[in-house]
């Protein structure tokens, strides 16, 4: 197993793949980073030597930012809307949907499981 940026990158994986494990790489990113290593995008990464290893621990470390740096960034620009009470700020407080979805139906993943409301008794007649 190769280990950049604390991360285990499974060995089986092409390159491409693999490095989207890390936290911040996706697709574009791991092939940006392999093209400029030098690297072909569908070499596995139990076939990369340690210069290959050690060209793209470097690309990563000095140019792109990862994992807990990244996290942090994050969660640091979330704090910084909750504290000037912007919109976005006030849906990341109250755990809705930020960028405009729909709520009537949707976002489950934001509001969490269904909470039934019980319906209003009707009035007896008289």
């Amino acid at each position: 197993m190769a280990r950049i940026a604390g991360i285990d990158i499974p060995k089986n994986k092409r390159g491409e793949i693999g490095l989207t494990y890390i936290y911040g790489i996706g697709r574009s990113t791991a092939q940006r980073i392999l093209t400029q290593a030098g690297i072909s995008w569908d070499k596995k990464v139990h076939e990369w030597n340690d210069d290959e290893l050690a060209a793209i621990r470097n690309f990563i470390t000095s140019e792109i930012k990862v994992e807990g740096a990244l996290r942090s960034e994050v969660q640091m620009n979330i704090k910084r809307l909750l504290d000037i009470a912007c919109y976005r700020g006030l849906r990341h407080r109250k755990g809705l949907p930020v960028r405009g979805q729909r709520t009537k139906t949707n976002s489950r993943t934001r509001k969490g499981k269904r909470r039934t409301v019980a319906g209003k008794k009707k009035a007896p007649k008289k």
